[in-house]
């Protein structure tokens, strides 16, 4: 079987800091790969794959700004598309851009949906539903609208998270700094749990930064780290006491939640999008709908079990087992493809 992935071209393939898709799409790739599938990964010039690499810009267009984004998009996936017959089946994580293509190729595609930056871009998908596949990261992130051919949780690389069974005192919110991940209400779960916080992400809301979250960080009791790379993640996310994920929105996944458990650190999470299907209540850490509750469950941290944590995640959670999924969902494809 020969598979053709398209990640997208904002960052590297894998990511050298923060690049959700782009992470995803890589593992997926690997993944495979080390199932003896034949991947080609259509992503930049400076990915890093072991399957064969194609690629129309050397670097993402979030690394060099004088890269036009709208342009190397349009040269990124009409280069994949031109060469559309040399593969059995096209594994799309670019969006419903990529979509517009498949009436005029005769390879099938499925798409990962990674989420809907808007219900603006669902009339893309529907046009296109009954001549595509489309899988969901969650079951809470699906829309009504449309026809899936599976839900697919997101599969970190095992090797890269260390698991600690003896973590350090601090609280931890990683991911990226913006109203609707919750940093500034993390920072008040740790306040009123009176425990040292460490924030460590890309900033994606510089005005939110400087008026909520900067005038709290102290290099004291509220630490702010930076964007981490996946070294000094491991690091953080292993030694942490707790994970603090209050979002505000109906997150799709929440790579840092699976990549925590992964450590065995529980997550202490606003229950709202996917996380009641990433976090077991109670075992892999508690599920709660405000900044008292959650600091609340900070005291309850202990009787969290961290080999629990773990072993959830390694069940439910690596890329072995979602490469393994992708190639049932393939399976499935090529087989309707035959009648």
């Amino acid at each position: 079987m020969k598979v053709a992935i398209m990640s997208p071209v904002a960052w590297r393939t894998p990511p050298v800091k923060y690049g959700p898709w782009e992470l995803v799409a890589s593992n997926i790739a690997e993944g495979l790969i080390e199932k003896k599938v034949d991947v080609t990964l259509f992503a930049t010039g400076n990915s890093i794959t072991k399957g064969r690499l194609k690629f129309v810009t050397q670097e993402g267009y979030a690394e060099n700004p004088e890269i036009d984004s709208k342009v190397w998009e349009c040269l990124h996936i009409s280069n994949l598309m031109e060469q559309a017959d040399e593969f059995d089946i096209i594994h799309n994580h670019f969006d419903f851009l990529p979509l517009t293509y498949s009436r005029l190729i005769t390879t099938p595609m499925l798409t990962t949906i990674h989420g809907f930056s808007s219900q603006g871009i669902i009339p893309v998908y529907k046009k296109y539903n009954s001549d595509n596949h489309y899988v969901s990261i969650s079951n809470a992130d699906r829309s009504t609208e449309l026809d899936y051919l599976a839900t697919i949780y997101n599969g970190i690389n095992t090797n890269d998270f260390t698991f600690r069974e003896n973590p350090k005192d601090y609280l931890l919110f990683f991911g990226r700094i913006h109203p609707e991940k919750g940093t500034y209400e993390a920072i008040q779960i740790a306040k009123k749990s009176g425990r040292k916080l460490i924030i460590s992400g890309l900033i994606q809301d510089q005005n939110y930064f400087e008026n909520k979250v900067k005038p709290c960080v102290n290099n004291d009791d509220i630490v702010y780290a930076g964007n981490s790379g996946p070294e000094e993640r491991d690091k953080l996310l292993g030694e942490a006491y707790a994970l603090l994920h209050p979002i505000s929105f109906n997150e799709p996944f929440g790579l840092s939640v699976a990549e925590s458990m992964m450590c065995g650190t529980p997550v202490i999470a606003f229950n709202l999008g996917s996380m009641p299907e990433l976090i077991r209540d109670g075992e892999t850490g508690f599920l709660v709908h405000t900044v008292e509750e959650a600091a609340e469950a900070v005291g309850r941290i202990k009787t969290i079990d961290r080999y629990k944590c773990r072993e959830w995640a390694l069940s439910n959670f690596s890329r072995e087992t979602m490469a393994q999924a992708y190639l049932q969902a393939y399976g499935q494809i090529l087989k309707l493809q035959q009648e």
